[in-house]
């Protein structure tokens, strides 16, 4: 099994992108003036156009190690190649000391500075411009709900996410 791997930072900064309004009223957005945030982990099945999911608070080789333990929990038995980046969590002796003792997973680093080779970027991207621009969330709770939201409205049509992210 292919799964394409990466983490995001969702935050409650405020996303400002071109956007329709009615002439002469500029369009709002209200800001409290502190930065919520969530830490994404996911993987992207190449095959069937799953998404894996887990979020967490921070972005460390701790985080990233129960994202992996939960990835082969959901795919049990099955050779596992995860294409991810050069990030210093990937590589971190943590993992390595895991990848050891669970042979069915295999970890392909992608080159350093190479985002365009990992279609979950085109994700990333989909997912900021429907979730964050041009919204205000005020609380973490309010940015997980609209991820999650949006995470399950994608899966109930895998095809035409392979589509929209170029793998199809």
């Amino acid at each position: 099994m292919l799964l394409y791997q990466d983490e995001t930072h969702v935050r409650a900064y405020q996303s400002l992108h071109a956007t329709w309004s009615e002439v002469g009223k500029q369009k709002q957005v209200l800001t409290y003036g502190h930065h919520a945030s969530v830490t994404l982990f996911g993987a992207l099945n190449a095959m069937t156009g799953e998404i894996v999911h887990q979020t967490s608070s921070s972005c460390k080789q701790e985080d990233f190690l129960l994202f992996l333990q939960f990835v082969a929990n959901h795919y049990k038995e099955k050779l596992i190649a995860m294409v991810v980046d050069n990030a210093k969590i990937h590589r971190s002796q943590l993992i390595q000391d895991f990848l050891a003792k669970n042979e069915h997973i295999m970890l392909i680093y992608l080159p350093p500075y190479s985002p365009n080779l990992n279609p979950i970027e085109r994700l990333w991207r989909w997912l900021k411009e429907t979730v964050i621009s041009n919204r205000f969330h005020p609380t973490r709770s309010s940015i997980e709900e609209a991820m999650n939201s949006f995470l399950a409205e994608i899966s109930k049509s895998p095809d035409d996410v392979l589509r929209r992210l170029g793998i199809a």
